[in-house]
Formats: C-alpha cells, sequence, structure tokens
C-alpha cells in the first residue's frame, strides 16, 4: 500500500480511543532524539486514562532505551517496521522479544538479487533479532560495529554467522538515487517477495517479509486485545507509516510529515519539535475524562 486519500475527520464518526499507536523518530522524539516533559506527561496521563500506549517504529529492539529511559518503561514497542513485538516493562537492556515475524532468507536473497540488478550499486545491511550484519560498502549510518562484514549473499547464506537468529528486515542503501524514485523501484523490482519501505530522508529503504508492515503486526496485536481499528488512534511522519496511519480510526500526520503521510492522514498536528503527539493526546484525555462525568 502507497498513500491513500482520508476525508477529514468529524467527532460524530470517531470511536473512543482505547489505544494510541506513535511513531518515534521524527514523531514522538524531537529532532535530538529526546522525549520532551511535555511529552512524558501526557503519555502518562493516556495510561491513567485507560488508554494502551503502542511505540510502532523501524527502530530494533535495541535502540529502544531512548524510550524506556524517558517513559519509565511502560509499554509495548512494534519495531523492525513491525517484524517484531517488544516488552518494555523490563526497562533498558531488559527487552523482551513477544512476537517475531521474520524475513526468510530465500525471500531476502531474492529481493537482494532483484534489487542489486535494478539498481546497481545498491549496498545492503541485515537486521536480526540479536546482530547486525551489513556489507562492506555500506555506509557508517547507524553509530554502531557490526557484527560481521560480508557481501549480502554472504550474510544470508545458511552457514552464515547468526545463522540460528531470525532475520527482521534488509537495509538497502544507495548513494545517488532520489529516495522515493528509489522506493518506487525497489517495489516494482521485488514485488510480492517482501514488503519495501522507508523511513530516512535518504536513499535507504527497509525491506520485510510479505504483508509484515506497522499496520499488520498492529492490527494482529489490538486483534489479542479485542480492540477495533476504530479505536486507534496513530501518528507518523514518513512513507513506512502510511498502512498504520491509513488503518486506524484516527490518525495525525505531523507537522513536518512526508507529502504521502498528510495524504494518508485524517487529521494533521504540529511538528515533533512543537510536541504535536501530545497537543493531540492532552486533547483526547480531556475528551475521554469529560465523557465519563
Amino acid at each position: 500500500m502507497t498513500s491513500a486519500t482520508r476525508q477529514p475527520e468529524t467527532p460524530a464518526a470517531t470511536s473512543p480511543p482505547r489505544l494510541i499507536a506513535t511513531d518515534l523518530d521524527g514523531t514522538l522524539l524531537r529532532d535530538d532524539k529526546s522525549v520532551s516533559p511535555r511529552t512524558v506527561a501526557a503519555l502518562a496521563a493516556a495510561e491513567k486514562a485507560g488508554i494502551e500506549v503502542f511505540f510502532v517504529t523501524g527502530r530494533p529492539a535495541r535502540w529502544m532505551d531512548v524510550v524506556s529511559d524517558h517513559v519509565h518503561g511502560h509499554g509495548l514497542a512494534i519495531c523492525g517496521n513491525g517484524a517484531a513485538v517488544v516488552d518494555l516493562h523490563g526497562g533498558p537492556g531488559a527487552h523482551r522479544f513477544v512476537k517475531v515475524r521474520e524475513l526468510a532468507r530465500d525471500n531476502a536473497l531474492d529481493a537482494v538479487r532483484l534489487l542489486r540488478e535494478a539498481a546497481p550499486g545498491t549496498v545492503y545491511a541485515v537486521e536480526q533479532t540479536y546482530g547486525f550484519y551489513q556489507e562492506p560498502e555500506y555506509p557508517k549510518m547507524h553509530l554502531e560495529v557490526p557484527d560481521s562484514l560480508a557481501p549480502a549473499e554472504r550474510l544470508l547464506a545458511p552457514d552464515a554467522p547468526g545463522a540460528g537468529e531470525p532475520v527482521l528486515k534488509i537495509l538497502a542503501f544507495h548513494p545517488t538515487l532520489d529516495p522515493d524514485a528509489f522506493l518506487t523501484l525497489a517495489r516494482l523490482a521485488i514485488g510480492d517477495r517482501a514488503n519495501v519501505t522507508r523511513s530516512s530522508p535518504s536513499a535507504l529503504l527497509e525491506i520485510s517479509g510479505p504483508g509484515v508492515s506497522k499496520a499488520s503486526t498492529l492490527a494482529l496485536c489490538c486483534a489479542e486485545r479485542g480492540i477495533s481499528h476504530e479505536e486507534v488512534v496513530a501518528f507518523g511522519d514518513m512513507p513506512n507509516d502510511v498502512e498504520m496511519l491509513t488503518w486506524a480510526g484516527r490518525s495525525y500526520a505531523m507537522g513536518n510529515a512526508h507529502p504521502d503521510v498528510i495524504a494518508a492522514a485524517s487529521g494533521q498536528t504540529v511538528a515533533n519539535n512543537d510536541d504535536g503527539v501530545a497537543v493531540v493526546i492532552e486533547r483526547l484525555v480531556t475528551e475521554r475524562l469529560q465523557a465519563s462525568d
């Protein structure tokens, strides 16, 4: 799914929210990767009012301390664009995988091959549940030392380092292509072998298992809780948020959002640096408290 046009929301058509699903980078987090005191207070108020909070991000589980440090370890996180559900209640360093939706190695190898043919010069990294591997030419974008350096075909081989751990997603970077053009090209080349999206301002794509997205994993988690999509309020800013914003009963594009995200969401809030998520949550909590009086 790419962009979708939504009609402006009308209060009469919305259900009382039971779950808030928010992206992190460019959405809940400010550009300096901090969580503002106002946002911390808004999240706490939502949970006190009985509204569950899910963090839904392209980040791997090991990058979730930025949230659990600031919001006291509450909530669940959907990581890797839907590839994993992680319990944050244990606090930093004690995150537990609740659900894993892996990218089969055969699919990953097909995606790597097809995209190499369609976009020569593409370089790759491999995200697993407990490992990060990359090709030697892959740029130092993630401020961490990879567990191993080798061609992607070797990293995905049956006897590769970390072969016993599931592959969550493939990262594909191109040094010269336009990011949106690269995304379109990759989706056409890879087809139904994998789901392709992007959350970076650069030409960095994220390749997950077929049908794996923020939206599909959030839908599974909500179904387990008896929560309908009409009872979900979602926030996002980049193309990897589009499906989630289209699926949720109420959704908000950030003031700094990609045009496809603005088209997909039912509403818009102010930018992440202006606490756009908190602005909406404060209003939702007030509405909920007034309705219960």
